[in-house]
């Protein structure tokens, strides 16, 4: 047993080691909890508010077990952050060396073998410029680099064309057979990760371990004594992905030409396998000819015969490649895996085409056309059973947490979309002075946000907050089309010389746009989801943050679809169960943008009437901090006024 008031306290390590660390009882108290859990192998699910710190209320406990931990987090920025700074700042204020190891999905890992056959393609004039350019640096990176972490080459971004042609994935990966296996760079990140006592992933590792369980390679789960899992509210999404599949034509032209790089590689004349991209290339025409130009979902039960001829089809090819393989792929691990993925896909074709059992009455199943191409997706409708079941396996703690996960106080939505069986559950508040520090705008006299002129008219009701807070803000859509009607508008009304700064979406990475909105200091940023969670700005320069419309998710989606109609069949209300709890958690993640430190102050405009005019609005303010309300704009103004003077702006 630890004294956590001692830990945690005024007087104590963390306080000492951290600068500016401030004793919070809600910390304390969620690591008295997490402590409870991970002593007793239990199930706990926690929402920490923002500023309970809630990192170091789980990783302090997690060291000092003394137990083998994961900690699994939503993006790879948190990723780096716990790696990097949270875990190494803990450990040493604990006086508590620990191995801890980052591990990330190995497209992160340069692939020695896949590195070979793409610069065999160079040689042979079969790969894009930009690509076969960049081929040097990588292989010159290749030589001193230990991790193979693609991140390392920091010139290079994300999105770089190389990137797929020197790394692998689990269908084209070759696995023990490969002749680099010895200097793998995923084998050796896996071995470093089940000899530490904590190994950092995130939700989409997580899941291919519980999933997967990356064949060849060990699972990383059995080892573990407790699974720590933050920005917990992602993970059933995540979940869903995985669970399901896609079958798309991006993946086909990936088996294609991987195909012609293993048959150039091993010298290998297979008269179907040599004719397949042309084939392929058919069959890809044929589906997006059957399915039409416009860019839309065609769910299953509006396949056209023609669909379902072009899917056989498909298959047949798939399935006629595959044996055409037989028997070079004997002695030829390079092939052995080109005939494995087409026969993986011919399998996932199959459940796409089924008319009748599981596949058909637990599924969803649609078509999709976008720039990028057709694609076609399973996805189960009710993934809580074999999520629970596949936690249910593992003996170890779980311990989910998230600012954003109750309803209220009520956790019965994430516990039924996650499956966990009976586990215990604790919601501690945020220690922030909401009612203080925040205060909330409901602009009168908006449209309903059905409305033509909605969107327009947010722009108009937030021009004077704008004008009253220099700028200073975060202008939230539940829509791209609204952010761009929004940022039209914004710009007619503001002219050619803006008084502040206006960055929006689409216009470069949401990174860089951060970057520049924390530079500028008195920006206004225009955004969709991606910005509604994950953003971390402290100070002044976010001092409003305006929502346009209740988060709603749009209930032509597939999945959300066919999970409203199950609720519906089985006699709930899909309404109150599912669509009212999940909006209200995005709401309070957006909201949650604004308040971020003990000294921040702002204004909450949500400009959505059903709040007020709805019985259901009162579920939503009652799941927010507790703050004061107004529809007076002379309030707000008089409130930003005060604030912004008060640190000299």
């Amino acid at each position: 047993m630890h004294d956590w008031d001692e830990l945690f306290g005024a007087d104590g390590p963390l306080a000492r080691a951290v600068p500016g660390f401030t004793t919070r009882p809600e910390q304390i108290a969620m690591a008295t909890e997490v402590s409870r859990a991970l002593r007793a192998g239990g199930r706990l699910i926690v929402e920490a508010g923002t500023g309970t710190g809630k990192t170091y209320a789980y990783l302090v406990p997690v060291l000092l077990s003394g137990k083998r931990v994961i900690v699994s987090t939503g993006t790879r920025t948190l990723q780096d952050q716990l790696f990097r700074r949270d875990l190494p700042t803990v450990a040493g204020a604990l006086g508590r060396p620990v191995r801890v190891a980052l591990l990330k999905g190995r497209a992160n890992y340069l692939c020695a073998h896949r590195l070979e056959l793409a610069e065999q393609q160079a040689v042979s004039r079969g790969l894009r410029r930009e690509v076969a350019m960049a081929l040097p640096y990588v292989r010159d990176w290749s030589r001193i680099t230990r991790n193979g972490d693609i991140a390392e080459l920091a010139h290079f971004s994300e999105s770089e064309p190389v990137w797929p042609w020197v790394t692998s994935n689990r269908d084209n990966c070759l696995g023990a057979e490969c002749s680099f296996f010895d200097r793998c760079h995923v084998v050796q990140a896996r071995r470093e990760a089940q000899a530490a006592d904590v190994v950092v992933v995130n939700h989409h590792l997580l899941m291919a371990d519980l999933v997967l369980k990356e064949e060849g390679f060990g699972d990383l789960l059995p080892g573990a004594d407790a699974i720590v899992i933050d920005e917990a509210h992602q993970l059933p999404d995540v979940a869903s992905a995985f669970l399901g599949f896609a079958v798309s034509g991006w993946q086909l032209q990936a088996l294609s030409r991987d195909l012609a790089i293993e048959l150039v590689a091993s010298a290998t004349q297979v008269e179907v396998a040599s004719s397949f991209a042309q084939t392929l290339e058919r069959r890809i025409v044929d589906l997006q000819d059957a399915l039409g130009t416009s860019q839309q979902r065609h769910e299953s039960s509006r396949w056209s015969s023609t669909v379902i001829e072009s899917l056989e089809a498909l298959q047949f090819s798939l399935a006629d490649l595959n044996k055409s393989l037989a028997g070079a792929a004997t002695d030829q691990p390079g092939l052995a895996s080109v005939r494995r993925r087409a026969a993986d896909l011919a399998s996932r074709l199959s459940l796409l085409l089924e008319q009748d059992g599981e596949a058909a009455t637990a599924s969803v199943r649609w078509a999709q056309i976008n720039r990028n191409g057709v694609s076609f997706h399973y996805v189960p409708v009710d993934i809580a059973e074999q999520l629970g079941a596949l936690i249910g396996q593992h003996s170890s703690a779980w311990i989910c947490t998230s600012a954003t996960l109750a309803v209220g106080d009520d956790f019965d939505h994430f516990i039924r979309r996650v499956g966990i069986v009976e586990p215990d559950t604790a919601r501690f508040g945020s220690p922030f002075d909401f009612a203080e520090q925040a205060l909330m705008y409901l602009p009168p006299g908006l449209d309903a946000p059905a409305s033509a002129q909605h969107t327009r008219q947010v722009v108009d009701a937030a021009l004077p907050v704008l004008e009253a807070s220099g700028g200073r803000a975060f202008l939230l859509f539940t829509s791209h089309r609204a952010l761009r009607e929004a940022a039209s508008v914004l710009s007619r009304r503001l002219g050619d010389k803006p008084p502040f700064p206006v960055l929006v979406q689409g216009d470069a990475p949401r990174e860089i746009l951060l970057k520049r909105f924390r530079e500028y200091g008195n920006a206004v940023l225009l955004g969709t989801s991606s910005f509604w969670e994950g953003v971390d700005v402290k100070g002044a320069a976010l001092s409003v943050v305006v929502i346009d419309k209740l988060p709603f998710a749009v209930p032509d989606d597939p999945v959300l679809k066919a999970r409203l109609d199950a609720i519906t069949r089985r006699g709930g209300n899909a309404f109150f169960e599912e669509q009212v709890p999940q909006a209200v958690i995005a709401l309070k993640q957006g909201v949650g943008r604004l308040i971020r430190d003990r000294d921040d102050f702002g204004v909450i405009m949500l400009c959505d009437q059903r709040i007020r005019s709805k019985p259901y609005g009162r579920i939503f303010l009652e799941s927010l901090p507790p703050m004061p309300v107004t529809n007076r704009l002379s309030d707000v103004t008089g409130f930003l006024r005060t604030r912004l003077a008060d640190v000299g702006l």
